[in-house]
């Protein structure tokens, strides 16, 4: 970013910041500066001082253009270490246009205060405890978000976080997830910048698993196509059976959702089966399984996807049963309601215990 942005963002920042401190009562602010000091030491994006309740109160603010989670975090410890050795308190306060929640968290688990343009904030000192939250993101880090969960883009992903703490070389991510070379640098690139990767002497390594599964589960959006929906008279070991002897040689077909739990970390029971297909994966469930068009009452429900990248992730569960990955069932079923997301919580506490 070029000087005169920065400076706007300063600039900016100080005004969010001196008209939320003049909402506190009992505050009396003196000064909000930009590129003021405490003292001898360096100097700081802001410092703000005044009284509250008769006391001094001084806080030194790091102002960041980027707010994404390993900037944040960076920024953190660079306002401590500065902070550290001085005798009278001073909060430390981290701010930045838009900070995601999982930048907030870092904020938090760094023990500093954070506020952005968006409305988030978290100050704390003496009585005072302002904690914010504001829904919704603003719109260039949604566009941003959007591309990162595109199903292009989603194929890298799921192979990432097939293998958390490997190392991939960019060649090697792009032949796996199937995807351009070129696709893999931007989405590097980006995941980088979240802090949920990192370049290792052994290429890039997923370190945040948790932190890409969250945000993503909260943007998600199911794979675009046409969904089909069907009746069987068949249910339970007998349907599993027929599946399992159903031969589909020119086409996949994979339990989703409540159905793939039921096999990854039972849970939830769900009367109806759920299947990602391709076309002719849906031609032959509909011949083998005599499955009939269900304008009411469907327990049979079959999307086939328009990309691929669920059906090539999907895992073996039993001897010709497939289901999708646990990463992608995870995702499905926090958009399947109260059950859903409580199906959703067991299945990620068994299955993908990555890092605390």
């Amino acid at each position: 970013m070029n000087q005169s942005n920065s400076v706007n963002t300063e600039r900016q920042a100080a005004r969010v910041l001196e008209s939320l401190l003049r909402e506190i009562p009992r505050l009396d602010l003196d000064r909000v500066d930009r590129e003021a000091s405490l003292g001898t030491e360096a100097r700081y994006d802001i410092v703000a001082e005044g009284r509250y309740g008769g006391r001094p109160i001084r806080l030194a603010v790091e102002v960041k253009s980027n707010g994404q989670p390993r900037i944040m975090r960076d920024a953190a410890h660079q306002l401590k270490r500065y902070l550290e050795h001085r005798k009278e308190r001073v909060v430390p306060v981290v701010m930045a246009p838009y900070l995601s929640e999982q930048a907030r968290e870092a904020c938090r688990e760094e023990g500093v205060g954070y506020a952005d343009f968006q409305g988030n904030v978290y100050i704390a000192f003496d009585t005072v405890y302002i904690d914010r939250q504001v829904a919704g993101r603003p719109e260039p880090e949604r566009r941003a978000l959007r591309s990162l969960f595109k199903p292009k883009s989603a194929r890298i992903l799921r192979s990432l976080m097939r293998e958390p703490g490997r190392g991939w070389r960019v060649a090697e991510l792009a032949e796996t997830a199937q995807v351009s070379i070129g696709l893999v640098s931007t989405i590097g690139s980006a995941l980088r910048a979240r802090g949920w990767i990192e370049q290792g002497e052994q290429g890039l390594v997923l370190v945040e698993p948790n932190d890409l599964l969250d945000a993503w589960a909260q943007d998600y959006q199911p794979p675009a196509g046409e969904e089909v929906r069907l009746y069987t008279h068949l249910h339970g070991a007998s349907l599993a059976e027929r599946l399992r002897n159903l031969s589909i040689e020119d086409g996949r077909a994979v339990l989703s959702s409540f159905s793939a739990a039921e096999w990854l970390a039972p849970y939830v029971r769900q009367a109806s089966t759920f299947l990602y297909a391709s076309e002719d994966g849906l031609a032959a469930l509909e011949n083998g399984l005599d499955l009939k068009p269900a304008a009411k009452g469907p327990n049979f429900i079959v999307r086939v996807p328009d990309e691929a990248g669920v059906l090539d992730d999907a895992m073996s569960v039993a001897d010709g049963l497939w289901a999708t990955s646990p990463v992608q069932t995870y995702l499905d079923l926090m958009h399947a309601g109260e059950r859903g997301r409580e199906g959703a919580e067991h299945l990620r506490a068994t299955l993908m215990k990555w890092n605390p």
